[in-house]
């Protein structure tokens, strides 16, 4: 298990992610209590149903037509995978831990494209859309979350209870167990709902996570 956790952080480390300086050590964590900093590649497990948040270059039939976002039974797939990324035009950079309240960007690893929500109507449950959108120069504000932290921590951790809450449309990134019949059979629906509910609270689950920076 511990080989196979340095594996992947040697791949993302030298193939996915070009901002991480050479000197930058990953770490491929396993244990709670590991800082959550921007450049981490990190899988986000839904609390309730342990299902891990998933894109794949398969757009929705309806809505939007963007590339569909869902909920994943297995662990060990790679289109689970999603890098932490700063709202643009801050001085946040990698490696800096992120508050709770903070506005966060997930880039999802394979197709580069940003988590992302809208008005459009969700397939199965008729909520709001959350779908995958745009790539590494072409971002908007539909890609925006703002980090809840549940609880009295003021940093994001790993296995740490958060909920995301989109800017422009106030809902939470939800799932539940309503499931895909067809396209992604067996896989869970992600949505956002505009209430707080038990089923819109995630955590950092498998990941490589970067080391904090320190401050000079």
């Amino acid at each position: 298990m511990a080989l196979g956790f340095f594996a992947l952080a040697l791949f993302l480390f030298i193939t996915f992610d070009s901002d991480i300086a050479p000197s930058s050590t990953a770490s491929a964590a396993s244990s709670e209590g590991v800082e959550v900093t921007y450049g981490t590649v990190l899988k986000l497990m839904h609390e309730k149903t342990k299902f891990r948040l998933h894109s794949h270059d398969v757009p929705y039939g309806s809505g939007s037509g963007q590339q569909s976002v869902t909920g994943f039974p297995s662990v060990d797939d790679s289109n689970s995978y999603w890098i932490v990324r700063p709202e643009p035009g801050t001085s946040a950079k990698q490696g800096d831990p992120i508050k709770s309240g903070t506005i966060i960007r997930l880039q999802h690893m394979r197709t580069r494209k940003w988590l992302h929500s809208h008005l459009h109507a969700s397939p199965i449950s008729g909520n709001l859309e959350v779908s995958c959108f745009g790539g590494e120069s072409e971002s908007d504000t539909g890609d925006y979350w703002k980090l809840i932290i549940e609880g009295s921590g003021k940093t994001w951790k790993q296995d740490q209870k958060i909920r995301l809450q989109h800017i422009d449309t106030g809902g939470y990134l939800h799932s539940h167990d309503k499931k895909y019949s067809r396209i992604a059979g067996g896989q869970q629906e992600v949505c956002g709902v505009r209430e707080k509910r038990a089923d819109n609270v995630w955590l950092a689950a498998e990941g490589v996570y970067l080391p904090v920076t320190e401050s000079k």
